[in-house]
């Protein structure tokens, strides 16, 4: 059974910085292509990074230079440092995994970790 458990998520101010943490069991942590998106309140669920097998990332512009993802293949763990969060970055904040081995594998999610910037 794939299980992704997030945490570290919770109430900063602006400014202030976070680091989530997606901890992943049943899956072949190494071969997963492993991503952080996000949805806030009324809005669609957006892309914020990905980190691939290989160690490649992938930033959205909205991010870029503010979050860095990275993961630790010994304990089947990925990270999101978020660092200057702004406001707009208030937002449930999901893991994601897939293997680009299996292109018809949707992948698995995460329960999700609430991230609210505010004053």
């Amino acid at each position: 059974q794939v299980q992704l458990v997030e945490s570290g998520g919770g109430l900063v101010q602006p400014g202030g910085s976070l680091r989530l943490s997606c901890a992943a069991s049943g899956i072949i942590f190494s071969l997963n292509n492993m991503s952080w998106y996000r949805q806030a309140p009324g809005k669609e669920r957006e892309l914020v990074a990905v980190i691939t097998g290989g160690r490649s990332t992938y930033y959205a512009d909205s991010v870029k230079g503010r979050f860095t993802i990275s993961r630790d293949n010994a304990r089947d763990t990925v990270y999101l440092q978020m660092n200057s969060l702004k406001p707009e970055d208030t937002a449930v904040y999901y893991c994601h995994s897939v293997q680009p081995s299996r292109p018809s594998d949707p992948g698995n999610w995460g329960q999700g970790t609430q991230v609210t910037v505010s004053s």
